[in-house]
Parts: C-alpha cells; sequence; structure tokens
C-alpha cells in the first residue's frame, strides 16, 4: 500500500522501514517520504514474521519464585530495565517453589521460542540448551552463569558491624529451607561467627518456616526466639522483610530497637530505609545484577561462541548502617 502510494519498489519501502544497511543509498528526502507515508497509514511491522525471519523472538523467560516486596522484584527491576532498553520482552512464571511448576515452566518458555531464560532465586532442574543465566541458584548447572552474592564478605559485615559495638549474644533467623541463599549464607554466618570468637547458641538460632513473601515468618521465628528464654542483644536476619516482622515481634514483648535489641537485615529493600527505627542492613546489589543477567543472557544469545560456558560470577555487598543497631545494655547494677 505504502509502495503503491509513493510509486516506489515495496523493497526500498521494507530497507527502509527495517533500518537495514541498504537504505544508507536511499535519499533522505524519500526515506522521509517514506515514514510519513508509514505513519499516514498508520503501518505497524508484523513482529512474528520478523522474529522469523530474523530467528530470534527478543522475548526471554523469566522464572521466580514469587512476585511480593523483597529480593525477587528487586532483581527483576534491573532485569527489567536492562531487557527493555535493548528492545527486549519477557514472559513472567512465578512458581511458588513448586518443582513441577519450574519443570513444566522451562518447557513452557521453550514452546513459545523464547531466545533465552533467566531464573531467579530458582532450582532449576535441567537445561534446555537456550542462553539460561541463573540469579542465586543452588547448582552448578553445565553451562549456566550463575550470578551470587558474596556470602562470606556479607556475614563478615554484619557480624563485625556487631561484634564491634560490643555485641556476643547475638541470635539469628535462617532462611527456609527452600530458599537458593539459605544454607550457603548460614555457613558463612557460622564460619565469621568462628573467626570473630562469637559462639552461635543453637538455642539462639531460628529457621523461617512455610512460603508466605510477607513479614510473618519473621514475626513467627523472632517469637520462637524470644520463647526460649535465652537472652540476646542483637538479632542477624535472612533477609530485610523478616527483620520487620522480627522487630513487631520484639515490640510486642516490651523490647526496644537498638535500645534493648539491635537487628540487622539482609538485602536493603526499598522500605528497609523507612522503618521506624531505619533498618541495618547488608546491601545486595539486586538491581545491578537483574542489569547484569540481562546482558549475560542477550550476550549469549548474539554471541552462540559465548553460549554453553559454565561460569559463576560473584558480587560484593556492603554494610548500611541506619538506627537499628547500637552498643548492647549496659548490665544493670546488682544490690548486695
Amino acid at each position: 500500500m505504502i509502495a503503491d502510494h509513493l510509486g516506489l519498489s515495496p523493497a526500498a519501502i521494507s530497507r527502509v522501514l527495517n533500518g537495514a544497511p541498504a537504505a544508507k543509498s536511499i535519499p533522505k528526502a524519500t526515506q522521509e517520504r517514506i515514514f510519513a507515508a508509514a505513519k499516514l497509514f498508520n503501518y505497524r511491522p508484523n513482529v512474528l514474521a520478523r522474529s522469523l525471519r530474523r530467528g530470534h523472538s527478543l522475548t526471554i523467560g523469566v522464572l521466580v519464585p514469587e512476585v511480593s516486596e523483597g529480593y525477587a522484584t528487586l532483581v527483576l527491576s534491573g532485569l527489567e530495565q536492562g531487557l527493555l532498553q535493548a528492545g527486549y520482552f519477557y514472559f513472567l512464571i512465578s512458581h511458588h517453589h513448586r518443582d513441577d511448576l519450574i519443570e513444566r515452566s522451562q518447557t513452557m518458555l521453550a514452546e513459545r521460542s523464547v531466545d533465552g531464560i533467566v531464573a531467579i532465586d530458582t532450582p532449576l532442574t535441567k537445561h534446555l540448551h537456550l542462553p539460561t543465566i541463573t540469579v542465586s541458584c543452588p547448582n552448578e548447572i553445565e553451562g549456566v552463569i550463575n550470578i551470587v552474592i558474596n556470602h562470606r564478605r556479607a556475614a563478615e559485615l554484619a557480624l563485625g558491624h556487631l561484634a564491634g559495638l560490643g555485641h556476643r549474644n547475638i541470635a539469628v533467623i535462617r532462611g527456609q529451607t527452600f530458599s537458593s541463599d539459605s544454607e550457603p549464607r548460614w555457613q558463612a554466618i557460622r564460619q565469621a561467627a568462628a573467626r570473630a570468637q562469637i559462639k552461635l547458641d543453637p538455642k539462639l538460632v531460628a529457621q523461617l518456616e512455610g512460603d508466605a513473601p510477607g513479614h510473618e515468618p519473621g514475626y513467627f521465628a523472632a517469637q520462637r526466639l524470644l520463647a526460649s528464654d535465652t537472652p540476646f542483644t542483637a538479632l542477624f536476619t535472612f533477609n530485610d522483610v523478616s527483620a520487620i516482622g522480627a522487630i513487631r515481634a520484639l515490640h510486642e514483648v516490651g523490647l526496644r530497637v537498638p535500645q534493648d535489641v539491635s537487628v540487622v537485615g539482609f538485602d536493603d529493600v526499598q522500605s528497609a530505609a523507612f522503618q521506624n527505627p531505619g533498618l541495618t542492613t547488608v546491601r545486595q546489589p539486586l538491581r545491578s545484577m537483574g542489569m547484569l543477567a540481562a546482558e549475560s543472557v542477550m550476550r549469549q544469545i548474539a554471541s552462540p561462541s559465548e553460549h554453553g560456558r559454565s561460569k559463576q560470577v560473584m558480587v560484593d555487598p556492603e554494610l548500611v548502617v541506619r538506627e537499628s543497631t547500637a552498643p548492647p545494655p549496659r548490665p544493670r547494677p546488682t544490690r548486695h
């Protein structure tokens, strides 16, 4: 239609509208006429046909446990920014930690001709020989790049901060068993505590239970710590969301943060700075990790020789000190 309207060949129209290198030989005035006619006739390219011709769908499949405040959402925001800047779209699947849904989702994404897969905090059951990037995956998979946080450094930052303030009786809330970061972070905490000569009392270690994405698991874990009747002056939680729930449990029994108990979270979610008190936390560069995942999967798509190389990319955290930590309370003098 545009060719008939302008009296030009369809091939010339196609070169200009598709930005082909051969379009440089067409005079600028003619190109402007073509774009004006395309606007007049409300021309829209057939994305599916263009994808088939190029051999790429310009779509990425993304797997996350759930969409809620916290880790996955912040990684996803960076991933989204990186993909959209490059003209990619993505399919998002929340698997809610169901192994059967993870496996089925990988197949569904491949059937929809995605160019690659990014899995966030998701234990993959198989590799579909598509460019695949994982963020915090517990398993090393052949041909997959895995982006992980430096857990050793994170544990040293948190425990070093608390020890520097004078805390020795430190409680810990571990992550749920299904979380990819739970075990490596716990082992890093144990090792950092041993190096700092801090004894971790088993009675002061609680684990998040259930798959609820909100504050309740942290709230109930803190209640179990309090019920042990073992005193502690500091608490290091698996993530910020659980730290917020734990602070609620501390307040309910009359304990003040940080005057009675200091609390350190993990992740630095957007609401952490706006809690009362502001939450001291180990910041993961989650948005940057998402953008790195986007760059990595697109690089593998563009360069097939990059695809198939196993690699672990480790990123460093930083400590953000706010108002939820302070020196431990002084022991009350005993009366004789």
